[in-house]
């Protein structure tokens, strides 16, 4: 693995230095707190390419590999802008349908993707299952050559403002099936379809991405809508997680990055005892040294399973890694970070707690911590099935 990027590539991962010129944090900080999509920086994003950064140049993509992906969320995240709209819209819907989807859904729906005049959602957690994949009870009932999708999913970021849902069910429930991980389809879903109720989940998190519960009455379904086999969609479902564990990854390595970069331009300014930067004291110091070679230790991982991912390599191992170590990382770079402003840490005015809520979430979500390590410990250190 070569740790040089390219030029192309270090034009990606800067990217993020004249976007801030039009829309920086106060931007997306503002957007947060109405709880309003950023819809100008995402239509700047499009236009600049970035949406269809993984779809191959044929149907309006750039062509680019999960590396270039993860290059450009942790570059924008290190100015403090978190698209997580990218995450579950351009990586795991857009990017899954360019590799998985048929000839006709390719040219159907990745061009306006690509060009950000249409939005992707990704539906897959329910009520009753959690990350317990396998126990998911929605179902789409075969009706003739036509299909009959009913029941809810819950966390759906972003699903009011989404054209289209990638959702993930079952057409076969798991108490009819031979091998639990059999009966699992993804159907692409046209959100204005009859049948689709959404309801708000309020959030105690300030972030322009809402979240969504969806209930499905019989939504009608065709088997032009499968994305994949029918009943066979669990292979490739687990192909678009670990895109989204890298970018979580990234994105906590960015927000991490940004809130240190911050403490240390104060403590350079702040002076109290004998007219010393308390930048200079070593109760300061040490905690920022040590969150920030956690930051590139977890900046190194990730960008580790991003080259795997491209290499078409399981990439399993490095992505869990690297989420599980980011987000420790941003959690106790911002606390470092906030200790050093001290009560001016809490205020609006210098805007370094708000982050923290945000790396705290990403330690449980998409996947918790918890289950993370129960997959280290079992599929990469061979330890007996804790669960």
């Amino acid at each position: 693995m070569d740790f040089e990027l390219s030029q192309e590539q270090r034009m990606i991962y800067e990217y993020g230095n004249s976007l801030v010129k039009q829309f920086d944090r106060k931007y997306w900080l503002a957007c947060a707190e109405q709880k309003r999509f950023p819809q100008e920086m995402y239509d700047k994003v499009a236009a600049d390419g970035f949406v269809g950064m993984m779809v191959p140049e044929a149907y309006g993509g750039a062509g680019q590999g999960m590396t270039e992906m993860h290059l450009f969320l942790e570059g924008l995240s290190n100015h403090g802008i978190p698209l997580l709209s990218l995450v579950v819209g351009a990586t795991m819907s857009v990017g899954f349908i360019a590799k998985h989807g048929t000839e006709e859904q390719k040219k159907r729906y990745l061009p306006d993707a690509c060009k950000g005049r249409t939005r992707f959602c990704f539906a897959i957690t329910e009520p009753g299952a959690g990350t317990n994949t396998i126990q998911i009870t929605s179902i789409a009932k075969k009706k003739g050559d036509r299909y009959s999708l009913s029941g809810q999913k819950v966390f759906i970021s972003d699903a009011d403002g989404s054209d289209y849902a990638l959702v993930v069910t079952r057409t076969k429930p798991h108490n009819e099936v031979t091998k639990k991980t059999d009966g699992f389809t993804l159907f692409v879903l046209d959100l204005k379809k009859k049948g689709i109720q959404k309801t708000l989940i309020p959030v105690a998190i300030n972030m322009p991405e809402t979240q969504w519960q969806l209930f499905f009455d019989e939504v009608d379904l065709g088997p032009e809508d499968v994305v994949g086999e029918v009943d066979k969609g669990f292979g490739i479902l687990f192909q678009s997680l670990n895109p989204e564990r890298i970018l979580v990854a990234a994105i906590c390595c960015g927000l991490g990055r940004y809130a240190l970069d911050r403490a240390v331009e104060y403590t350079k300014e702040r002076r109290l005892f004998n007219n010393v930067p308390i930048g200079a004291y070593q109760g300061l110091q040490h905690p920022l040294a040590a969150a920030k070679t956690e930051i590139e230790m977890a900046s190194l991982m990730a960008l580790k399973a991003a080259y795997v991912f491209d290499q078409g390599r399981e990439a399993g191992e490095f992505s869990n890694m690297a989420k599980v170590a980011a987000a420790d990382a941003g959690i106790r770079a911002v606390d470092a970070a906030v200790q050093c402003f001290g009560g001016n840490g809490f205020t609006k005015e210098y805007g370094i707690f708000d982050i923290y809520p945000l790396v705290r979430l990403l330690k449980t979500a998409p996947l918790n911590r918890e289950m993370i390590l129960n997959y280290i410990g079992e599929h990469v250190m061979g330890l007996p099935r804790s669960y």
